[in-house]
């Protein structure tokens, strides 16, 4: 049966519950997968978004941090969680969907400001969790179809970005992360969904950084 599916990274849900609301109202989503909800099990609002009909929910979150959660309409089944990198901060939801596809919600870390494992211990975790998911899905080619959602925190493609050459050294755009996460979607046997549509060479930008000095400039 067709079914949509919709991920955020919310940055905090209880702060933006009435955007998702808003979200809700407008796209309709069979599906929400949430990242950074930034909140322990007991406070998310879980009823809230069950009043949305969202009443099947995995719902893995921290304080202050992290985060992920699956809202979704339709019945979910086996909801479990992943810890990458000896941590449990909350990163990988993972929720069987009808069908039996396996649906796993992902938030890759940021890795900071600098793109140097040896200066920069946020950095090495990135690439330490990128290449730990890489051999994890590649090893587990059980022949269940999945769909990879969230926050990748990676741009893989020159195409992806306004200005490949200028962002090399930039966290989110070194080769170090490019090819890990090109890596990661082959071995695991992903098609980006993106992509499929739109051809690899021609320019697609999702994503603006609304620090940006002329943030709104590009927004006229």
């Amino acid at each position: 049966m067709p079914l949509s599916i919709a991920t955020w990274n919310i940055n905090s849900v209880r702060l933006r519950l009435d955007l998702a609301k808003r979200v809700i109202a407008e796209a309709q989503p069979d599906v929400l997968c949430l990242q950074e909800t930034k909140t322990p099990d007991e406070n998310f609002p879980k009823e809230a978004f069950e009043k949305l009909g969202y009443k099947y929910q995995l719902v893995h979150g921290m304080k202050g941090y992290n985060g992920v959660a699956v809202l979704s309409r339709v019945p979910i089944e086996e909801p479990s969680t992943r810890g990458w990198c000896q941590r449990q901060d909350c990163r990988h939801g993972i929720v069987k969907l009808p069908g039996g596809i396996e649906l796993h919600n992902l938030y890759i870390p940021a890795g900071g400001d600098v793109p140097d494992p040896e200066a920069n211990p946020k950095f090495a975790h990135k690439l330490q969790f990128v290449d730990e998911i890489t051999e994890w899905f590649g090893a587990h080619k059980n022949g269940v179809q999945k769909i990879l959602v969230g926050d990748l925190n990676i741009a893989p493609l020159e195409t992806d970005v306004w200005s490949h050459k200028q962002l090399l050294d930039v966290v989110s755009h070194t080769p170090q992360e490019t090819t890990r996460l090109l890596d990661l979607l082959d071995r695991g046997g992903f098609v980006d969904a993106v992509r499929h549509f739109v051809p690899p060479e021609q320019k697609l930008f999702t994503w603006w950084s609304y620090r940006n000095r002329d943030w709104a400039a590009s927004n006229r």
